[in-house]
């Protein structure tokens, strides 16, 4: 999460995209889960690794796996073909930094926000809440996230195996529990006696030893990757380089991941000092620590804002003019700077929305706005893709099978109507929407099956 009006303001991002063939409707609550033979016939295919759009390739898929890709496949015996030539073909979208459990009023405060999800909402309501956003993702051609805490006690956990176990239609989830966070959490103002409330929803940390604990009680309840918080902005406190090594190192035995929510430019370099992985905001970074960060190979996460999304909020936040949107945009600013001269130093990118603030309207597709933020930064279109697929992909460990199209990789497999390359809103025309080899938005029964193995083609876009 965020701390102050601007970094929560930068968080919101709503209104999700259903995607089907000619009218738009609802997912199903439950897809059953496609194992058979599919072909789908690509007009167009972009690359993530090299970032270069390609012309018509064939895509075979088969047990939730891409089995082969070529310009033109002999079709298998009682394959579906799915017509897709009137459209650009695309890794499934990554969502490297997401709060699907969590959802805050603008015109609440952090504190009042999150002891209202605590106290009054709970674990459980919470999961719920989370399995209806979690399928505005899907919806928007976002088929994995990596949701980093603010999930209550491992509700993300829960949300997770639901949606794993054919339960719930949703993202593929990389979940990582309770954030480990220094007294408080990102509470501001909680009263002592009252602290319990910010343990219940932050993993308090209180030394070094503690700290490995932390990491070893978050794997053994089901996280796949621990969030930290450097410093816990708004409140004042910070773990100290200790206590992050302590995590770092406990986490590498155990075979995962850090992510640290860093926002002051001391923040980000104590935790790249400390081994993590990826700096989530990093809202303030000198141009030493950002070469720090490329000699560690650490990622940035910029969890931005576009002035779609930043009208949006204060729409709903009550405080729309045109003079506090312009202020709202001559802030950003500096965002679009610190991501400039991080692309310029070699970091790698890593893209994530941060989207927790309610804005009426599903998250899915705001959350997806975030790739505006970045281009409209000057990042090429072709980087933010890769930003949103590769680069992600190997945040998550999952190079290989996730973020591209290619033999051996999951079935994850998005359309869009246009070419995002030179048409940048083509994103926000998704078509079709495959996760595992399963079709939940685009392709019905209008698609052909051919028994001689010859295809027969079915335009069941539009």
């Amino acid at each position: 999460m965020r701390a102050g009006s601007l970094d929560r303001a930068a968080l919101a991002l709503c209104a999700a995209l259903a995607v089907t063939v000619v009218q738009p409707a609802p997912l199903a609550a439950q897809t059953p889960r496609d194992t058979g033979a599919i072909v789908l016939r690509a007009g167009r295919m972009f690359d993530s690794e090299s970032g270069a759009l390609l012309g018509r390739r064939d895509i075979l898929v088969r047990n939730g796996a891409i089995v082969q890709v070529a310009e033109d496949l002999a079709i298998p015996a009682n394959a579906r073909v799915i017509d897709l030539r009137g459209f650009t073909v695309m890794p499934g979208l990554i969502d490297a930094h997401t709060h699907l459990l969590y959802l805050e009023n603008p015109k609440g405060t952090l504190t009042s926000e999150g002891v209202k999800a605590v106290v009054e909402e709970g674990t459980a309501l919470r999961a719920l809440h989370g399995a209806a956003r979690a399928r505005t993702f899907l919806a928007a051609g976002i088929t994995t996230v990596r949701d980093l805490g603010n999930a209550g006690r491992f509700g993300d956990v829960a949300l997770r195996r639901a949606i794993q176990d054919g339960s719930l239609d949703g993202p593929r989830m990389f979940v990582s529990g309770p954030g480990l966070s220094p007294v408080g959490g990102q509470f501001p103002g909680l009263l002592p006696e009252h602290q319990a409330i910010a343990a219940d929803e932050y993993r308090i940390i209180r030394n070094a030893q503690d700290a490995a604990d932390a990491v070893r009680e978050n794997i053994t309840f089901g996280a796949q990757l621990i969030k930290i918080y450097s410093n816990n902005t708004p409140n004042p406190s910070a773990l100290s380089s200790e206590e992050m090594r302590a995590i770092v190192e406990t986490a590498r035995v155990m075979g995962v991941r850090v992510a640290a929510h860093a926002t002051s430019d001391a923040a980000v370099w104590r935790a790249a000092q400390a081994g993590v992985h990826s700096i989530e905001h990093g809202y303030q970074i000198a141009d030493s620590t950002l070469a720090l960060m490329k000699e560690r190979g650490v990622a940035l996460v910029p969890t931005d804002l576009d002035s779609v999304s930043a009208e949006r909020y204060l729409r709903q936040a009550g405080t729309y003019s045109t003079e506090n949107l312009r202020n709202f945009l001559r802030q950003a600013t500096s965002l679009q700077d610190r991501l400039r001269r991080a692309i310029r130093a070699g970091v790698t990118i890593a893209a994530g929305s941060d989207n927790y603030i309610d804005m009426g309207t599903p998250q899915g597709e705001s959350a997806r706005r975030v790739y505006f933020a970045y281009h409209a930064a000057g990042m090429p279109a072709a980087q933010v893709l890769q930003a949103a697929t590769f680069n992600n992909a190997r945040l998550l460990g999952m190079e290989g099978r996730l973020g591209v199209i290619k033999a051996g990789a999951l079935a994850d497999i998005i359309a869009v109507e246009g070419d995002p390359l030179t048409d940048f809103n083509a994103l926000e025309r998704v078509r079709f929407v495959m996760k595992g080899g399963t079709i939940y938005a685009g392709a019905g029964a209008r698609s052909s099956t051919s028994p001689e193995g010859n295809e027969r083609p079915s335009h069941v876009m539009r």
